[in-house]
């Protein structure tokens, strides 16, 4: 998780369907986020940024994680099965830092490692909204989906080195060669079914390729 809130951190919607769909799956979830400042606090109301407010990423998770959330530093991917990022701009400002240079971005170096991991571990690793750049940045030739081609965020894709795949709502992309599953959500124009048609979905072809 990147925090709480889309405009800062994780979204409520996307993490909220996230989890309900692995729920719905029969599967165990342990949420994980970075124990460090957010990179902007922005009241949700006004879009303004609150210039004097900090805010740690991971007790804002523990918002929506109702407190079972471990700091990432403790993601050990012998341990798990699967990876899986819901989208929020927290995932392009505090795991990543694309909201601010795109396609020059960096990943934050315990994000980093835990999808690099997952990925020589041939685990598989889901992304939701934005979440894909991360694969596209650490994952040379990965093939992700942001929603529409002809985007800004669809042209850093290619800049990247990575492939982009136009989809609609609740499609999933698959890279089984590289084990990533990628959805668009919020890339798009969506509805709360949309959101959870995509998250449940996504579980879908996880646990299908696996």
């Amino acid at each position: 998780m990147a925090g709480c809130g889309r405009k800062d951190g994780t979204e409520i919607n996307e993490a909220v369907c996230l989890l309900l769909a692995i729920s719905q799956h029969f599967c165990e979830v342990q949420c994980f986020a970075p124990n460090r400042p957010q990179t902007e606090v922005i009241d949700h109301l006004t879009d303004e940024q609150e210039a004097n407010e900090e805010r740690n990423i991971l007790k804002e998770a523990a918002r929506i994680a109702r407190g079972k959330v471990l700091p990432i530093e403790e993601f050990k991917a012998d341990d798990f099965d699967a990876l899986l990022f819901s989208g929020g701009y927290g995932v392009a400002k505090n795991l990543c830092n694309y909201a601010y240079k795109g396609a020059d971005m960096e990943v934050q170096p315990d994000v980093a490692r835990a999808i690099m991991e997952m990925h020589a571990a041939k685990k598989p690793i889901g992304g939701m909204c934005i979440a894909p750049v991360l694969f596209v940045k650490l994952i040379p030739g990965v093939c992700v989906t942001l929603g529409s081609d002809g985007t800004a965020d669809a042209d850093n894709v290619f800049k990247m080195g990575a492939n982009h795949v136009q989809t609609e709502h609740g499609d999933v992309v698959a890279d089984n060669e590289n084990r990533v599953f990628t959805t668009p959500a919020f890339m798009l124009d969506a509805t709360l079914k949309d959101i959870y048609d995509g998250a449940y979905n996504l579980i879908d072809a996880i646990l299908e390729e696996k």
